[in-house]
């Protein structure tokens, strides 16, 4: 268990390096994201959809732009685009990592610990999924880690919605209601994914021969 735990202490701190290097450059408020949207017009969504999944590799402050979105095309329309730019980068980070086979997976975790992996995210990979969304740096780690260990694609991608949407619409929510304080977006943001899974979770992971009873 112990380089299964390492590597994933080793993929947190490779993508806090961007916040390291370039985190000064990339300290925006929702009002930075604001202007920074504006410029590009009628094309400041897709824009905003390109630095969610420059998330991956630049510390792009993504709840900035989520309130930003909020602002500038309601709630609705603003935590749909927040929360597609944001299933968009899990997706990204899951699939890149998936592109790894299965024995070079081994290679590298050892068989042990390749298998303790699988048992823990295919029993916990839902929870840790979701809850994840809301935290700094652990989105992209667990997403990462969910490809290496071959995570059920379609629990991943309901656990990753459950993530993503609730956070995407709060700070929308707020942004579009002029708040830059995102305290309440938070808890609300945190509270929501777990309910969502315990709801989705439960009948995803309900096996075949229980459906069939």
């Amino acid at each position: 268990m112990f380089r299964l735990i390492w590597i994933f202490i080793g993929l947190a701190v490779l993508f806090s390096i961007p916040f390291l290097i370039w985190g000064t450059h990339w300290d925006w408020s929702s009002q930075d994201a604001i202007k920074w949207l504006k410029q590009y017009g009628r094309w400041g969504w897709l824009v905003a959809l390109v630095l969610f999944m420059g998330d991956l590799f630049l510390p792009i402050p993504s709840t900035a732009v989520m309130s930003s979105l909020g602002l500038l095309y309601g709630p609705v329309w603003g935590g749909l685009i927040g929360g597609i730019g944001s299933v968009g980068s899990g997706i990204i980070a899951y699939g890149s990592c998936r592109l790894f086979g299965e024995s070079a997976v081994e290679k590298l975790l050892g068989k042990k610990d390749q298998e303790k992996g699988k048992l823990l995210f295919m029993r916990y990979g839902g929870w840790m999924v979701a809850l994840s969304r809301w935290l700094p740096l652990l989105p992209e780690a667990v997403s990462c880690m969910a490809g290496f260990l071959r995570m059920p694609w379609r629990t991943f991608v309901m656990a990753l919605v459950c993530g993503a949407l609730p956070m995407a619409f709060t700070f929308a929510m707020v942004g579009h209601m002029g708040s830059d304080h995102p305290a309440i977006s938070m808890i609300l943001s945190a509270i929501a994914p777990p309910l969502l899974w315990w709801s989705i979770g439960k009948k995803m992971m309900t096996s075949p021969e229980k459906r069939k009873r």
